[in-house]
């Protein structure tokens, strides 16, 4: 068994420092039914079913929450991240067995980061029962405690595993691990970004970010040859509560149907639906931040996710490049009844990357489509600096207007993809690169303007190539907030069978400015929009 990276083990460091114990669901078995038509009825009211969740939520957001921790064993809180990984899951005792069809079920062992046992419960026949005993399910190697481990001591979170590469064999695909983090994966990618369950506060500079956690689960044992497997998942933290439903159809992109009921235990003013978490160090468009900051590094570029994908109402797709900020930067893009967005991984070329271990153009992309009216909001992207890839700096997430209210209960429902570089999503000609450099003409003498900057983006795909006879026919439609654009040119890219589009701008000394653009032909709009942001930094 392998364990999780060190980079998605930090993603949890601030939410896995609590323990609140195990407990027993309401709807666990009592005394043995009488026979004949009570036991029928017995039967029928002990049967689980997404209602109880709802229940166990809608009951804990009307207590006040609690932060009890009950402590691990010392010689097990005080693992490190080599020793914890050395206690390795027996995979002989998969908890789904044979009757998992093929579905295979492996454990987290508490420890390290992951202070806070959670509970998960097998689910088989209709009829829900929590794992206990878990210790027995796991080899500690040269690990070697001063007393047995109790018999109580739940686990970290779990992983589910099943033939999605191979028919003859089963890879990992879903992992639940800290907090309301989970990663699941499309046929033929490797591990990169985290989806969360939920994020309140996230971006705000008071440090007082919650991190709401996945406290137990319900895995529901697969039928026969079904090709599907349903997760429930009961949320908690400070503020709210929450039931939480998650079916997960192993495949090329790995559709996930999510399922969620939120219970408030006050007004929250900043809560962020369906978030997304990745890594972004150096790109294309970054390279001038290398020179500065003088990183040591061979390899040209290095993310997770190298762009934030919009589809609105209207039917615009927004593209915007990530970067790797100085200092934290919040951008917002405000949307009624968004249509879908996500953290794509677009660039697939292994040269652009040059690591034969990590393989970042293996790297999938997550993509969100809301399955209701989620309403009046703004997709919220939050990038933060760093100064190497072992921090998931770029957090993205649906923050709605309105604040969610005290003892108000609200569900919502999405879809999630794991994708590969995105471009089935529409059919329009998309970015493919993205430049800056100071905005003057080489070799012309020009001086170069106090606070201006290039933006040279590359245009691919869809009709262009189409254009390319005759480039006087396309027009670039642009703007800046907080800016001007002084200067634009269209050129004729046939290398990459499309257009490379330069502006010129002179962006606001002190304040964020946003430009935009993208390419069009008469009345029919040719790309997506491309969207960046730049800031004069004089420090």
């Amino acid at each position: 068994m392998t364990g999780p990276s060190r980079r998605f083990l930090l993603g949890a460091l601030f939410a896995a420092t609590a323990n609140l114990g195990l407990r027993r669901p309401a709807f666990a078995q009592g005394a043995p039914a009488k026979a004949g038509t009570d036991k029928q009825v017995a039967e029928k009211a002990a049967a689980f079913g997404f209602e109880d969740v709802l229940k166990r939520a809608r009951e804990l957001s009307s207590k006040e929450y609690s932060a009890t921790t009950i402590a691990l064993p010392e010689e097990l809180a005080r693992l490190d991240f080599d020793k914890w990984r050395e206690i390795r899951f027996r995979a002989d005792k998969a908890p789904l067995g044979e009757k998992g069809g093929k579905f295979r079920l492996q454990l987290f062992h508490p420890g390290h980061l992951f202070q806070r046992p959670v509970t998960i419960n097998l689910v088989t026949d209709g009829r829900a029962e929590p794992m206990a005993n878990v210790a027995k399910l796991f080899d500690y190697g040269s690990i070697k405690f001063s007393k047995p481990l109790p018999s109580d001591l739940g686990v970290a979170g779990f992983r589910v595993h099943y033939p999605l590469n191979d028919p003859k064999r089963s890879d990992e695909f879903v992992s639940f691990l800290g907090a309301s983090y989970f990663r699941w994966l499309g046929r033929d990618q490797k591990y990169g970004l985290s989806a969360r369950g939920l994020s309140i506060g996230t971006g705000l500079l008071d440090n007082n970010e919650e991190f709401p956690f996945f406290r137990e689960f319900w895995i529901e044992t697969p039928v026969g040859d079904a090709n599907t497997i349903t997760i429930s998942a009961l949320l908690d933290s400070p503020s709210l509560s929450g039931a939480y439903k998650f079916v997960f159809e192993p495949g090329p992109e790995s559709p996930v149907e999510v399922e969620v009921t939120l219970f408030p235990r006050k007004t929250v003013s900043r809560i962020g639906l369906a978030p997304l978490t990745s890594m972004y160090f150096l790109g294309e468009n970054d390279r001038h931040l290398n020179d500065r900051n003088k990183y040591d590094e061979f390899r040209p570029e290095l993310h997770d996710s190298d762009g934030l994908m919009i589809h609105t109402k209207d039917g615009e797709w927004i593209w915007r490049p990530l970067h790797n900020p100085l200092v934290q930067e919040v951008h917002n893009f405000p949307v009624t009844n968004v249509r879908g967005y996500g953290l794509i991984q677009r660039d697939r070329q292994f040269a652009h990357y040059q690591d034969i271990e990590l393989n970042y153009e293996e790297r999938p992309s997550y993509w969100i489509e809301p399955e209701d009216d989620w309403g009046e909001g703004r997709i919220e992207l939050i990038e933060l600096a760093t100064k190497d890839e072992t921090f998931d700096n770029m957090i993205v997430a649906f923050v709605p207007n309105e604040p969610a209210d005290a003892k108000s209960p609200f569900s919502f429902n999405y879809r999630m993809r794991s994708l590969t570089d995105g471009l089935k999503l529409h059919d329009l000609g998309y970015t493919l690169n993205t430049f800056t450099a100071p905005a003057y003409a080489l070799g012309a003498g020009e001086a170069v303007g106090r606070n201006t900057r290039r933006f040279m983006i590359d245009f691919t795909g869809g009709d262009l190539a189409f254009h390319l006879a005759k480039p006087s026919a396309v027009e670039i439609v642009s703007s800046a907030t907080n800016g001007k654009i002084f200067r634009q040119f269209l050129v004729p890219n046939p290398a990459a069978g499309g257009f490379r589009v330069m502006l010129d701008v002179e962006v606001h000394p002190t304040e964020m400015t946003t430009v935009t653009c993208k390419l069009r032909t008469g009345a029919r709009v040719l790309t997506e929009t491309w969207a960046y942001a730049w800031k004069v930094y004089n420090f």
